[in-house]
Parts: structure tokens; C-alpha cells; sequence
């Protein structure tokens, strides 16, 4: 027996202790383990480890919570067109006379249509096409002299999910390298509705992560059309200037985009030397002899030391380095434009071959710079994204948030104590001490697997009190009923933890089981609630069975097995 009881005591100590070391051990602002120091010890050092070391979530911390839609049109609208411009390319290189290509996407259908002038050579056209545009997403039909190619209800289906995913990706990379410490990023609503969940606990400027989230970063490389090159490059004050100077109507290899050199204020508050708004406009090549697809990397620098004056550096990779050497090499004299979102934000002067580098200028501020530079290293959304709901949690709710909270648990706890020690009498105190034990390795679990602690997942801390208490109450009441029957003390807490035990385990499994339930189905709040009482479950099998056991078999030892009287 005593061998027994020590074993169980050592087992108890070392949990005990090695709980008490995760809740307490001290980490640096960035999260990660450090030496303690003198000053942990304090009330005040224990409060900021104790802060450090649990998760707190958007309700209790404060923070964004936002509701965002992929506009999976727009990206279907986009997909039809490069489709639209490939289909007649590959119809004119074949010979056949094109009278007209256009991208349909009205009726939330998006169809690619050729129109021929020999109606004779529809099917001959089609083949064509096929041989060399990659049109699998699409069913052909040919119609007298139209071929008709339409995107499939699956395949718009599968590249809207497509599209979500993608968009997820690329904020997640977004809001990781700006720092948002413990985000919540999930598909949100029904199947389809391609809506994306974002919670921001403890975000400090929830403005300037939402336009970072929504910046779009599609980056060209395209040629300026000039006549002949000259020097300064041509532009043209209007659009339909613009348009004019190639017949009044823009060919298929041709694009008329507004050329704006940026010029951000200087200092907050201050209004830019000039405004941010298209002044000109150029003629560019299409399609682009590099984009986005083949960045490398993209940087924010500082031009002159001002941190007015940036600039964003970009590299190129191989692949794309190969293309845009070559094509410089072969463009000395000309001008380059670099797009960004469908407007020239700088047009340099080719003066000699360039491999795999470039820049964007235009007076960026430091932060603008450093924002677009990292939108531009995640890639582009695959779709414009609009916001559909967003709620913010001021620090203030939350502290409220989490006094009401700590201040129900308290009560819950003080009133459970006072009913165990008053109907149980020295077995309450048995009680009391597995309740404690149990909070302790809660709390632990909590930081241990790194789960996020919300108001709901306060809520099971309490539920999880009384379903220890449950526990303990089973027992007692088995012992208790034992010892009615006239068998001695010992024997009655044998059979009492014996007969309790599968009880216990089967009101634990179901109880657990639902809340896995609710952990894979629910959203972030309702996951918090199940994760707290799941973890608070599995920790009562060994408070409230393990640890209660092991007190009763101590008194046992304590007074011997013959003991006459037992306070419960």
C-alpha cells in the first residue's frame, strides 16, 4: 500500500509541477522562452507572464473581425477574355478570316464567341483553336458561321474554390508578415458563397492591414508605344487622344493606360506637392513581355535617407530574367512602362540591356513603400475582394469581457467549495483539491497546445467545474451507499471508485465526442468553447478518479484500514 501511495504521489508531484512550470515560465515580447529574473516573481511579473503565456481571443483582447467576398465573377470575366484574345490569335495564324471575337458574361454565363466570315470553316476553326489554346474548361458548339465556347457550370464551380484558396494563401502571407500575432483565417458561410473569415486579436491599426488585405499587386513590363522613340516619350493628354493617334478604336496588341507618377505627402497631414491622379496617358504593348508571375522578390528602399522618398526594388526570376534581358537587348532607345494595377507608375528610358531588376519610383512614403513591396512579393488576388461585415472589439469590452468572466468563475468556484465542504465535510476537502488541480492543469492544457482562450471557452472552464464536481459527487455518493450496506471503510472506497468509474468514463466520452462536434463544425467562438471543455474533461479523469483516490488511499494509510469513521 505505501509503495502504492508513493508512486501516485510522485506521479501527482511531477504533473503538478511540470503544469505549474508551462503556466508560469516567463517568455520575451516576441513569444519565445527566456531565463526568469527577479522581477517574475513579482505580483506584477507573474500578471505579465500569465499575459504572455494565454492565448487571448478577438472578444477578450480586442481586435478586427472581418467578413470578406471574393468577387469570383470578376476573376471568371478575366479568364474569359485571356481565352477571347487567344482564341483569335490562333484563328488569324490559321488563316481564317475573323470577323469578330468578343467575351460574353452576361446572365452569370461567360462564353468566348468567334464569328467567322465563311461559315463553311467553323469546324475547321474550332480544331484549330483547340490545337492551341487550352480550352479545357470550356464546351465549343458551333452555330453557321459563330463557334461558341462556354465555361462549364463544374469547372466555374471549381475555379471559384480555386479562387478562394488562392485568396487565403495570399492574405494569409499578407497578415503573417505585417506581424498579426494569432489570426483566425477560414472559409466562412455556405458552400459557394467563397466568403473568408478573418479575426485580428490586439490589431493596433486595423485600417491599414484592411487596404493591405483588399491592395491589388498586378505588376507589367510592357513597351511604350512611340513613333520612332523619340525623346521626351509620347503621351497625350486625354484618352481619346490616346485612342486617336491609332485610328480611334484600340487593336487586341494595344493598350491605352493613364501614367501617373506618384507623389505621396510628405509629412502626415500634409497635402502632396502634386495630386494623385492621372495626368497623362500612353500607349502600351499587349500582351506584357513580363508580370507578376515571374517576381522574385520586391523590396522598399530609400532613395535620399527621407522617409518620404521611397522607392520599391524588384528582382526577377530566371525565367523571367531570360524574357526581359532578351527583350531589352532588342529595345535600347525605347521605353519601358511599368504597370502596377493597370496604371504606368513609371516609365524609364532603355539606355542598355537589363537582366533580372528594376524599379518603381514616384516619392513613396516609407510605410506605402513597405506595403506595396509586400503585396507585391505575396502576388496578386486572383479576384477584387469586398468587405461584407466587420466588427471591432474595443481593449476596454474585452477587459470587461474578461472581469465578468474571471468574476463568474470565482463565484462559480466559491459556491461549489462552500456546497462540497458543507455536505461532504472532510471529503470535500478531498473534492476542493481535485477541483484546484483540475483549473491548474486546464490552464496548462490551454498553453501547452497553444489554443486560443475566448469568452465561450471561459464559459467551459466554468461547465468543466461542474462536471468535476459531478464527478466527485458519483463517488462519494457510491462510497457512501457502500457503507450503508455494512462494509468497512476500506472496502467502500474500493468499490465506490470501482462502480463510479464507468459512469464517469461514459458521461466524459459522450460529453467529449459532442464537443468534437462542435470543435470541426463550428466557427471560432463555438470552437473555443469546445476546446476548453475537452481539454477540462480529460484532465478531470485524472483530478477527480486519479488524484481523489490517491488522497482517500492516503488516509487509509494514514489511520490504518481498520478506521471506524469516515467525514464524507
Amino acid at each position: 500500500m505505501k509503495k502504492n501511495l508513493t508512486q501516485r504521489a510522485i506521479v501527482i508531484a511531477i504533473v503538478t509541477l511540470v503544469a505549474l512550470f508551462i503556466i508560469f515560465r516567463p517568455r520575451d515580447a516576441e513569444g519565445n522562452l527566456r531565463r526568469p529574473q527577479a522581477s517574475d516573481f513579482t505580483w506584477a511579473g507573474i500578471k505579465g507572464t500569465l499575459q504572455n503565456n494565454i492565448h487571448l481571443g478577438l472578444d477578450l483582447r480586442g481586435g478586427s473581425h472581418l467578413v470578406m467576398q471574393v468577387q469570383v465573377q470578376d476573376y471568371m470575366k478575366r479568364l474569359a477574355e485571356n481565352a477571347r484574345v487567344g482564341v483569335e490569335k490562333a484563328a488569324k495564324d490559321a488563316g481564317h478570316d475573323v470577323k469578330e471575337t468578343r467575351a460574353d458574361a452576361s446572365g452569370g454565363n461567360y462564353n468566348v464567341v468567334l464569328k467567322l466570315g465563311d461559315a463553311s470553316k467553323a469546324s475547321e476553326a474550332r480544331d484549330e483553336v483547340a490545337k492551341k489554346v487550352d480550352l479545357r474548361d470550356f464546351s465549343p458548339s458551333v452555330s453557321g458561321d459563330t463557334v461558341t465556347w462556354a465555361l462549364t457550370g463544374s469547372a466555374q464551380r471549381s475555379l471559384g474554390d480555386q479562387a478562394t484558396q488562392q485568396a487565403m494563401k495570399i492574405i494569409d502571407s499578407r497578415i503573417n508578415s505585417v506581424g498579426v500575432a494569432e489570426p483566425t483565417l477560414q472559409e466562412h458561410g455556405g458552400q459557394g458563397s467563397h466568403q473568408i473569415l478573418l479575426q485580428m486579436p490586439g490589431i493596433q491599426d486595423p485600417e491599414r492591414i484592411k487596404k493591405l488585405i483588399i491592395g491589388q499587386s498586378r505588376l507589367e513590363l510592357m513597351k511604350v508605344v512611340s513613333p520612332g522613340n523619340p525623346s521626351p516619350m509620347q503621351t497625350y493628354a486625354t484618352e481619346e487622344e490616346a485612342k486617336a493617334s491609332l485610328g480611334g478604336q484600340v487593336p487586341p496588341n494595344r493598350r491605352v493606360l493613364p501614367y501617373s507618377e506618384r507623389d505621396e505627402p510628405t509629412a502626415a497631414g500634409e497635402a502632396p506637392a502634386q495630386p494623385n491622379q492621372p495626368k497623362r496617358w500612353v500607349v502600351v504593348e499587349s500582351p506584357a513581355v513580363v508580370d507578376g508571375t515571374e517576381l522574385r522578390t520586391a523590396d522598399a528602399l530609400s532613395r535620399t535617407g527621407n522617409d518620404s522618398d521611397y522607392e520599391i526594388n524588384f528582382t526577377l526570376k530566371p525565367s523571367g530574367a531570360e524574357k526581359f534581358g532578351a527583350w531589352t537587348g532588342a529595345n535600347v532607345g525605347a521605353y519601358m512602362a511599368v504597370v502596377l494595377n493597370d496604371e504606368v507608375k513609371s516609365a524609364p528610358y532603355i539606355k542598355s540591356q537589363i537582366t533580372d531588376s528594376g524599379q518603381i519610383t514616384g516619392r513613396y512614403t516609407k510605410q506605402s513603400a513597405e506595403d506595396m513591396a509586400l503585396t507585391l512579393r505575396s502576388g496578386a488576388l486572383p479576384a477584387k475582394l469586398v468587405y461584407l461585415e466587420e466588427r471591432t472589439v474595443g481593449p476596454s469590452l474585452g477587459q470587461d469581457s474578461i472581469r465578468a468572466g474571471v468574476t463568474a468563475s470565482a463565484v462559480g468556484l466559491a459556491l461549489v467549495v462552500a456546497f462540497m465542504l458543507f455536505y461532504y465535510r472532510g471529503a470535500g476537502v478531498n473534492a476542493v483539491i481535485a477541483l484546484i488541480l483540475n483549473m491548474i492543469l486546464t490552464i496548462a492544457a490551454l498553453i501547452l497546445f497553444d489554443a486560443t482562450l475566448t469568452l465561450p471557452g471561459i464559459a467551459g472552464i466554468i461547465l468543466t467545474i461542474g462536471m468535476a464536481v459531478d464527478s466527485n459527487v458519483l463517488i462519494f455518493e457510491r462510497i457512501r451507499e457502500e457503507l450503508q450496506t455494512g462494509k468497512t471503510i476500506a472496502s467502500a472506497i474500493e468499490q465506490g471508485f470501482a462502480r463510479a468509474f464507468v459512469t464517469i468514463i461514459d458521461t466524459h466520452v459522450t460529453t467529449i465526442v459532442s464537443s468534437l462536434f462542435l470543435f470541426v463544425f463550428g466557427t471560432g467562438p463555438i470552437r473555443g468553447f469546445s476546446v476548453t471543455l475537452i481539454l477540462g474533461l480529460v484532465v478531470n479523469l485524472f483530478s477527480a478518479v486519479y488524484v481523489s483516490r490517491t488522497i482517500f488511499i492516503w488516509l487509509l494509510n494514514r489511520r490504518g484500514r481498520r478506521m471506524e469513521t469516515l467525514s464524507i
